[in-house]
């Protein structure tokens, strides 16, 4: 059987070579992969308040914010206002909607090299089993 470190261990490490490849790839349109996954989400979901970013990308919200005021003075995103003052809306701007088809078309590259592999079922039953990870948060039990 193998060990759950081992498992963790190699996961850990595919996740760091994907992040470099990516990095690399996304230098050409002077990104980096954590601003690619919030082009990304908003790209699939349209315009987001700040804590649904962060909160939808598992990161802490002072990364978010840092990261997303590089993204709007690079002019990728613009913020808004939402419903009070506390709250942000983030969009996509039309340089981000000019660049983003040649952008998806790089990270398809890159995802089709990194699975190629890999059957069609196979990546099938890749992306089922990643999506039944889940964090488990410790219960901690003060007795009956």
């Amino acid at each position: 059987m193998i060990s759950t470190n081992d498992i963790f261990h190699s996961l850990n490490q595919k996740v760091r070579l994907i992040t470099k490849e990516a990095n690399e790839k996304l230098k050409e349109y002077n990104l980096y992969s954590s601003q690619w996954a919030i082009l990304y989400c908003l790209d699939q979901y349209g315009p987001m308040k700040q804590t649904d970013i962060w909160q939808y990308l598992n990161v802490e919200a002072p990364t978010t914010t840092r990261t997303l005021a590089r993204m709007e003075s690079n002019h990728w995103i613009c913020r808004s206002e939402g419903k009070d003052k506390r709250e942000r809306i983030v969009y996509l701007t039309d340089y981000a909607e000019s660049k983003l088809p040649a952008i998806k078309n790089a990270i398809f590259q890159l995802e089709k090299s990194l699975l190629s592999h890999l059957t069609e079922d196979e990546q099938v039953q890749f992306m089922n089993l990643l999506n039944k990870i889940e964090f488990q948060k410790e219960v901690i039990s003060y007795g009956d």
